[in-house]
Parts: structure tokens; sequence; C-alpha cells
């Protein structure tokens, strides 16, 4: 009976020693390691998130302010492979001059691929944005390997540019801006006029205090 007690007692004492190292062990090697939440908390100013990221100003806004001569200096990047100028020759990639409103592989003579041939409609100021963000996403199995301009007001300028050697076509009107709800302007009217009011009695509060 008490060798049976004596080996109930270590069985025990094993099973409590076992599940304390557990524990521990498990406290040691997760310390200091910082687990992502599943859902995060705030988002950070600049920084483009999984879904879908930073929304763009539209195009036609980026156009209105687009600056030509700076667009230029942005073509610099594209002058290995293509040339701009009226008749200019074709090189890796097509002579580009009066290409915006031209079909996709408009140029005579130059061996597109299919990729970017096969593309319906003409050039645009939108597409344009689209291809020089990502020539292989909007033609996937272009030969184009430029990877693409990130930032999209070097987009824009050479996008007007590029418009500007032979295409000249008007940029497209940038969206109208929202007119303030009705109860906002009134709002907006009445601040207008109390501060009017307030300039008032300050000038009349001057002028009685200066004729004393």
């Amino acid at each position: 009976m008490d060798n049976n007690n004596t080996i109930a007692g270590w069985v025990l004492a094993g099973g409590i020693a076992a599940l304390g190292f557990s524990i521990l062990s498990g406290k040691y090697f997760h310390a200091d390691k910082n687990e992502r939440p599943e859902t995060m908390g705030y988002v950070i100013e600049g920084v483009e998130s999984s879904d879908g990221g930073k929304e763009e100003m539209p195009m036609s806004m980026m156009l209105a302010k687009s600056d030509v001569a700076a667009g230029e200096a942005v073509f610099k990047k594209c002058i290995a492979c293509h040339t701009i100028n009226e008749g200019g020759a074709n090189g890796i990639g097509p002579n580009l001059y009066n290409s915006l409103g031209k079909p996709h592989g408009n140029v005579a003579g130059f061996a597109y691929s299919d990729a970017l041939s096969s593309v319906a409609g003409n050039w645009n100021f939108d597409n344009m944005n689209a291809w020089l963000i990502s020539p292989r996403k909007y033609a996937p199995g272009t030969k184009m390997t430029f990877a693409g301009l990130s930032k999209p007001e070097d987009r824009a300028n050479v996008i007007a540019y590029m418009n500007a050697q032979g295409s000249n076509l008007p940029f497209p009107e940038p969206p109208a801006e929202e007119a303030p709800a009705e109860g906002e302007a009134v709002a907006e009217a009445e601040a207008d006029a109390a501060a009017t009011e307030v300039a008032e009695e300050t000038v009349a509060a001057d002028e009685a205090a200066a004729a004393e």
C-alpha cells in the first residue's frame, strides 16, 4: 500500500514539474517578441496599406498643375530608348512624337509586342498614366523593361511634355469642388458677420479712447 502511494506521489509530482516547465519555457521563448495584431489599430500617415494603398489625386488635377519644363527633365530617363522629335528615328523603343491620341502600337516600322499592340483604344492621359506607373501591369508580356515612375507629379509633368510634342490635346477638366452644404454655408456666414461686428466694436472703442 505504501509503495503504491509513493509511486502515485512521484507521478503527480512529475506531472506538476512538466506543466511548470512548459509554462516557463513558453514565456522564455516568446519574451521580447512583438506579435502583429490581427487588426491594426491605426493607419500611419503616408504609409501604404495592404488593401489598396494611398489614393492618388485624379490625373486631370495633376495635369492642371503640371510643368512642361519639369516634364522634359523627367523625359531624360527615357532618351536611352526613345526619341520624341518629329521624324525622329525609332530606337530600342518607338519614336514618341505625337503619340497621345494615337492607337497603341501606332508607329509604322516598329516591332511592338503583341501585348501592347493588342491593347484597344488610343493613348490618352489616363491610360498613359497607368502605363507609366507600371508598363508590365498595363500590358502583361510587354517588351518594355522600364520599371515605371512612382511619383504622380513626375508622371503628370512628363505626360504634359509628351503632349506638347505634337499631340497638343486639351487637358481634361478637373472635377469641380463640392459646394459647402447649406448648414455649413449658414455657419460660415454667421461667423463672418460675428467677426465683422467684433472688428467694428474694436474700432469704435479705440476711437472713444482716443477722444478721451
